[in-house]
């Protein structure tokens, strides 16, 4: 075995006892998915993610949960809408007029709110869904949870509702079912051998989030919501063998203990980023090569 070898195994072996051993990860994940089935589906859908739901306790790691809101149901065109009988409310999207991976939902042609819809129809502006106002909405919400007692601990954070040290992330947020158009060449486009043709058909079925955001350049900002694939990630994560976590742990901790204490780099990358590189480097490399030497 070469020195170089050698030295890669001994890091292996101190990155599983800093980071954790393949059974430690498993097991904390495991904890987030029983907390995630727990959740019962009849009230709300809820998906945890961020480092600490990924398997990873760093300094820093955050904690996100997302809510599906079950009373809204985006389609991509008004031919797709599926008759309902669990009084969901239809939204259509409308991207003519938006930045690539953000969106304008309005009302469904044929669907008008009725009595049952009251407090939703204060969210429209015309026919169209504010983000704005849903986000506003849900910060009122969290209040009468908290019978208003330290509601300030709470901000609103891009699409999220933040605790004040920034560690746990609440976000509403709206599902389509079906895979979109605009994310269909992610499906078909060249690859090495990751992610497989099943792990594209599981992430397929989940469909996409629309969260309440829109973009920051817009003059249609309020009514704009931002696609994202939340769920997909989160699949793809779970994906990775032993040693792609770890690589992708020390990106993070580059970040961390690195970039973000250089004044002119802070705030210049985000962990986002970190994880799109790790994507793209499973998709073009060699499976062989992510091992302990």
């Amino acid at each position: 075995m070469s020195a170089e070898n050698s030295v890669s195994l001994y890091f292996y072996k101190y990155l599983c006892k800093e980071i954790g051993s393949e059974d430690e990860v498993r097991i904390r994940r495991f904890t987030y998915v029983i907390e995630d089935l727990g959740t019962p589906i009849t009230i709300v859908n809820q998906i945890t993610s961020g480092s600490k739901v990924e398997g990873l306790q760093l300094k820093g790691s955050d904690f996100d949960v997302i809510y599906i809101d079950p009373l809204f149901k985006v389609y991509e065109s008004e031919r797709d809408v599926v008759p309902r009988f669990d009084h969901c409310i239809p939204l259509i999207m409308e991207t003519d007029d938006t930045h690539p991976c953000f969106t304008q939902l309005h009302l469904g042609n044929n669907h008008d709110l009725t009595f049952e819809h009251d407090r939703a129809k204060n969210l429209f502006k015309c026919r169209k869904f504010s983000s704005e106002l849903y986000r506003l909405y849900r910060m009122e919400d969290l209040t009468k949870d908290l019978d208003d007692i330290n509601t300030s601990i709470f901000k609103i954070h891009g699409p999220c509702l933040t605790n004040l040290t920034d560690t746990h992330d609440f976000a509403w947020c709206l599902r389509c079912d079906e895979w979109i158009s605009q994310a269909q060449p992610w499906v078909s486009r060249p690859r090495t051998t990751w992610p497989s043709p099943e792990l594209i058909s599981k992430i397929i079925s989940c469909g996409v989030l629309y969260v309440p955001i829109g973009y920051k350049e817009s003059c249609n900002e309020q009514i704009q919501w931002r696609i994202s694939f939340s769920v997909a990630e989160k699949v793809l994560i779970f994906s990775f063998n032993h040693i792609q976590l770890l690589c992708y742990a020390l990106l993070k901790i580059l970040i961390k203990e690195i970039v973000e204490k250089e004044e002119d780099l802070k705030s210049l990358l985000c962990s986002y980023f970190l994880k799109t590189v790790m994507f793209w480097m499973l998709e073009e490399s060699d499976p062989s090569m992510w091992r302990p030497d």
